[in-house]
């Protein structure tokens, strides 16, 4: 199976009960005037925005299911596509508590954690916190650049719950370019080969940019393969407003020609993507923006309204659901911020939820989670 089964049924089961039972507290629908002033919200207004668009098919039944964590924002590189450092260089220092990491997934309940950052292994307590999360019966994505990941290995214990999700965007030269180091590929296929051999769930995730030669995709997974990584993600870069670059980022028809041909590599190797985000990234069909499926928790509070774009911080997770005005953000919403925008961490949601579903969809995605 692509995903451990304790994965697949107890996401399908959660969905299953959220759908039939959404919690009234989340479904309180903000305007647009409820956002306080942020230093990066470039767009204070949506005057493009059509009345006659439809409503979100969620609006009313909106819940989480995947919590991005960020326990610090101190990284030891300087990635050309990360806006993290840049967003938040006054709390670069700041670090969340074990105890404040613990209440957050408490509060939101999404079954699945992914702790990035920054680089999490910076993190002094970051062993512990995985195992306290674990013990909570969290699925942990933990997501590192490599560069420490040999050094504190030991702070983990192989479990079918734990992936360490190592990122990679090209071959060697490629990726040090992208991460402005050299030596930084090295370093983490030597940690990838050191946590296979300790029985660690080893997957990737990669950022294709608009220079990215997808042929160097399917050589990197070709040679991933050789170190018995278990999966691959694969992610549109998206230029949002601390990095916006658009000579390396991408805009919609960009990414639907770079992703013409990705049934092949979807055939060929075990990409965690699933085939009906695919499908919107070829443009066969169109998927609502469901950002409130994957919140993300830092030093400042919950994100909002996404992982990519900042207009506020809030105290709590129902404040988050309840004071962002949903429908002002997505394709069509009027916010030229969201326009381009392909990320996973907005669709995926979508995809997995059922929304625009067609009869296939349901073999489409069976096949592809038992393969």
């Amino acid at each position: 199976m692509r995903f451990p089964f304790s994965l697949t049924a107890g996401m399908a089961g959660y969905i299953a009960r959220n759908r039939w039972m959404p919690r009234p507290a989340w479904q309180v629908n903000a305007s647009a005037k409820a956002v306080p002033a942020n230093p990066f919200r470039i767009l204070h207004s949506h005057p493009g925005r059509s009345d006659a668009r439809p409503p979100h098919p969620m609006i009313r039944k909106r819940f989480p299911l995947v919590l991005m964590l960020e326990p610090l924002h101190t990284c030891n590189l300087t990635c050309t596509g990360c806006g993290r450092i840049r967003e938040y260089e006054s709390t670069i220092g700041e670090r969340l508590s074990p105890e404040q990491c613990l209440r957050a997934a408490d509060e939101c309940g999404a079954p699945i954690v992914s702790i990035c950052g920054g680089e999490p292994l910076l993190y002094p307590g970051i062993g512990p916190l995985v195992a306290r999360l674990l013990d909570r019966n969290k699925h942990i994505y933990l997501c590192t650049n490599g560069m420490m990941l040999r050094k504190r290995l030991g702070e983990f214990t192989p479990d079918s719950r734990l992936f360490l999700n190592v990122h990679l965007d090209g071959m060697e030269k490629s990726h040090d370019i992208a991460v402005e180091r050299e030596g930084v590929f090295r370093e983490a296929v030597e940690a990838i080969r050191a946590a296979k051999r300790a029985g660690f769930k080893v997957c990737t995730n990669t950022t294709v940019y608009k220079e990215t030669d997808m042929r160097e995709i399917r050589e990197l997974f070709t040679f991933l393969r050789g170190l018995g990584v278990d999966g691959h993600m694969l992610s549109p870069a998206y230029g949002y407003s601390a990095v916006d670059d658009r000579e390396i980022f991408m805009t919609r028809d960009d990414v639907r020609e770079k992703f013409k041909d990705i049934d092949a590599l979807q055939r060929d190797f075990p990409l965690n993507n699933s085939p009906v985000f695919f499908d919107f990234l070829q443009g066969r069909r169109e998927l609502p923006c469901t950002a409130w499926g994957n919140p993300t928790y830092n030093v400042k509070g919950w994100k909002g309204p996404c992982y990519m774009i900042t207009d506020a911080h809030h105290r709590t997770f129902e404040e988050f659901m309840t004071r962002t005005p949903w429908e002002d953000y997505g394709p069509g919403g009027g916010d030229p911020r969201c326009e381009h925008c392909m990320m996973h961490c907005g669709f995926e949601p979508s995809a997995a939820l059922g929304i625009n579903s067609k009869f296939s969809d349901s073999i489409k995605l069976l096949t592809w989670a038992l393969r």
